[in-house]
C-alpha cells in the first residue's frame, strides 16, 4: 500500500514522456507514435569493404543521429541506466521488422563486443551485454561471452579511420572457440560507424571456425 502511493507520487511529480520530443507519454520507458516512427527504421546496412570477407550482412535497428545518440551517449558516458527502458521499447518495435525477424531466426547464438576489463569494471557493464541480452533472450538466442579484448585501446570517436584500425589491431581474441566453432553467430554492438572494431571482432569469430557471422547493432548512419 505505501510502495503504491509512493508509485503513484513519484509519477505525479515525474511523469513519464517521450525521450526525444519529451512529450507526457503513458509509461516510463515509451516513446510518442511519431518519434517512434522516426527514430526506429530497421535497415540492412552496407557492409564496409575491409568486413566483406568476414561479415555475411549487416542490420541496424535504429537511426543513430535521428534519437538515439543520446540515449547511448548516456548510457556509455555517464552510466545512465534509466536509458535502457526506452532503448528496450525500440527493440520491441524493431522485432516486428521481417528483416529483424529473419536475422533472429538464422542465428545460433549471439556474441557482444567486449570491453577491456579495465574499461567494463570502471562503467560497471558492457553496453552492448545490456541492450541485448534480455531481447535475444525472450527471442530464444542466447549471448555467449565468446570474444575478449586483450589490451586496452583508445576510444573510438577521436581517432580517424586508419587510426581505428590500427587502435584495434590485436587487440580481440577468442576465449571460448567451442562455443562458436561451427555455428551461425549473431555479433552484436551498441552503434556502427566505420566498422573497424566489428570487422576486428568477425574476423577473430571466423578464425575460430564460425560457420557465419552477421552484424546487429542498435543504430547506424549508415543507409544501402
Amino acid at each position: 500500500m505505501v510502495s503504491d502511493l509512493f508509485q503513484a507520487l513519484w509519477d505525479f511529480l515525474f511523469p513519464a514522456h517521450c525521450p526525444l520530443c519529451h512529450k507526457y507519454v503513458k509509461n516510463k520507458g515509451d516513446w510518442c507514435k511519431p518519434c517512434l516512427q522516426q527514430v526506429c527504421q530497421p535497415m540492412r546496412l552496407p557492409v564496409p569493404v575491409p568486413m566483406q570477407p568476414f561479415v555475411g550482412s549487416a542490420w541496424a535497428l535504429c537511426i543513430y543521429r535521428g534519437g538515439t545518440r543520446e540515449l547511448l551517449r548516456r548510457l556509455k558516458y555517464r552510466r545512465q541506466q534509466s536509458t535502457l527502458p526506452y532503448i528496450q521499447h525500440l527493440l520491441l518495435a524493431a522485432a516486428a521488422d521481417k528483416g529483424i525477424t529473419a536475422l533472429l531466426s538464422w542465428c545460433e547464438a549471439a556474441v557482444p563486443v567486449p570491453l577491456h576489463v579495465s574499461r567494463e569494471q570502471q562503467r560497471g557493464f558492457n553496453q552492448s551485454e545490456r541492450i541485448f541480452a534480455e531481447w535475444l533472450q525472450v527471442h530464444g538466442v542466447p549471448m555467449i561471452r565468446a570474444l575478449q579484448r586483450v589490451r586496452p585501446t583508445l576510444p573510438m570517436y577521436k581517432l580517424t579511420p586508419e587510426e581505428r584500425r590500427q587502435n584495434i589491431k590485436g587487440a580481440f581474441a577468442v576465449c571460448a572457440a567451442g562455443s562458436v566453432a561451427g555455428k551461425r553467430i549473431l555479433l552484436v554492438d551498441d552503434i556502427l560507424t566505420t566498422g573497424a572494431t566489428l570487422c576486428a571482432c568477425a574476423q577473430e569469430l571466423k578464425r575460430a571456425g564460425a560457420a557465419e557471422v552477421r552484424v546487429l547493432v542498435l543504430a547506424s548512419d549508415h543507409r544501402d
